[in-house]
């Protein structure tokens, strides 16, 4: 670990002080770096003594506005001011490699899987006694982690990160898929793409990038520098069947882990090695976790599924779904169950955009709307009764954003298994 000569002498401006903007101040202090102002619209008594009188003026002077990442340029109430200075706008991951040298990185991007994929390449590391850390988007903000030298950094990076990012430069990049997500954040879908594309803008030659087949041509088109590696979705299979894992095994997994496959080639690890870690691997929550078996009924917490993109791919392995959709629609984002009609029991829409969905699956499935998870669970419960269909799967995969009802994603599948396990008690 090395610090960068220069460092000490930059200045700069944290911009948003929710979590990782105080990761960013915490870290400052911890590194005995003095040269920093903060500014938060909302909240003008954090960090008080550092605030500055006058914002233009310290946005003019510092070296870098360091930007949290769920504000907008385009939302933001000082918009004029922050886009005259945009060249100056970094997040808290570019910090990362301004001041440590001598480490590796792995970082993963997409519109669905880098959670889980994350967890995932951390796992299969220290399993082989790979010394490696996780952090970012996934929860821990990277500047919490204690970087150590040649440990592995492996970071979730959002769209939102990645935006504004000047310093990133992965060993290992992974771009799992793009779909429609954050437009309204981003502007167009475009904009998001060429945010995502930015993990391989300052990789070297002798740095690999993971890209899904589907936009190999889009990467070929930007001449980047890194060695391009299509994982292939057959390879894995042909191990897939010797994993006694069945959360690994489910095809919802299939993406992850051909890239994980991909990189433990990279770095050695065999065959044998890699289906050994994979069997202990826990699936995250809130991600097609399953939570709990009753007779012949099977609960799904999908929670995490914000798209109907992500929710396509628990249609796709289950069947007599029933299905709780709804919640806070993404831009552009539609509900296209065409093809997956056969896999659906019933539809039971909750939230306060109930037009939006009803409109999206009107005349293609049965439906009813609930409104709330306490009042779908309850009629899920009586209807698979009526049905009488043998084998069900109940199934909260919202294709949509919870905050119309709930704080996070989180909060909602913590509210969806709390109630099914009530209810489960009082009618199976």
């Amino acid at each position: 670990m090395v610090l960068n000569s220069n460092f000490k002498e930059l200045s700069f401006l944290v911009y948003g002080l929710g979590i990782t903007g105080k990761s960013v101040v915490k870290f400052f202090k911890r590194k005995k770096i003095k040269k920093y102002q903060v500014w938060d619209d909302k909240n003008k008594k954090l960090f008080a003594n550092k605030r500055p009188l006058n914002l233009e003026e310290s946005l003019e002077r510092v070296n870098y506005i360091i930007l949290s990442p769920g504000i907008s340029l385009n939302k933001s109430i000082h918009k004029k001011k922050l886009i005259k200075y945009k060249s100056k706008i970094i997040t808290d991951i570019d910090l990362i490699y301004l001041f440590y040298k001598n480490f590796k990185s792995i970082v993963v991007t997409g519109t669905n899987g880098k959670s889980t994929t994350c967890k995932i390449i951390n796992h299969l590391l220290k399993k082989n006694q790979i010394q490696s850390l996780l952090g970012g988007n996934i929860g821990t903000p990277v500047l919490n982690l204690k970087v150590k030298k040649n440990i592995f950094l492996i970071i979730e990076a959002s769209s939102f990160q990645l935006a504004y990012s000047q310093f990133i430069h992965p060993n290992y990049a992974f771009l799992l898929n793009i779909s429609n997500d954050h437009l309204d954040w981003h502007g167009s879908k475009n904009h998001y793409k060429n945010s995502k594309f930015k993990i391989f803008n300052l990789q070297k030659k002798n740095n690999y990038a993971f890209v899904n087949y589907q936009l190999k041509e889009n990467f070929k088109r930007k001449n980047f520098l890194s060695k391009l590696i299509i994982p292939k979705s057959n390879n894995y299979k042909k191990l897939k069947k010797k994993i006694k894992n069945i959360y690994i095994k489910s095809n919802i997994n299939d993406e992850n882990m051909s890239n994980v496959l991909s990189l433990s080639k990279l770095l050695k690890i065999s065959d044998k090695s890699f289906i050994k870690s994979m069997e202990t691997f826990v699936g995250l929550p809130h991600r097609y976790e399953t939570f709990l078996k009753r007779k012949e009924i099977t609960f799904i917490n999908d929670s995490k599924a914000t798209s109907f993109q992500a929710t396509k791919f628990a249609l796709e392995n289950s069947s007599n779904i029933f299905w709780i959709l709804g919640g806070l629609p993404k831009k552009n984002d539609k509900v296209i169950i065409n093809d997956l009609k056969k896999n659906i029991a019933k539809v039971y829409i909750i939230g306060k955009h109930i037009k939006f969905f009803e409109k999206q699956i009107k005349g293609k499935v049965n439906y009813s709307v609930t409104k709330n998870l306490k009042n779908s669970i309850i009629r899920v419960l009586k209807d698979i009764k009526k049905f009488n269909i043998k084998k069900n799967t109940i199934l909260l995969s919202p294709s949509a954003a919870s905050y119309d009802q709930y704080l996070n994603f989180e909060k909602r599948g913590e509210e969806f298994k709390k109630l099914s396990k009530f209810y489960a008690r009082k009618y199976i």
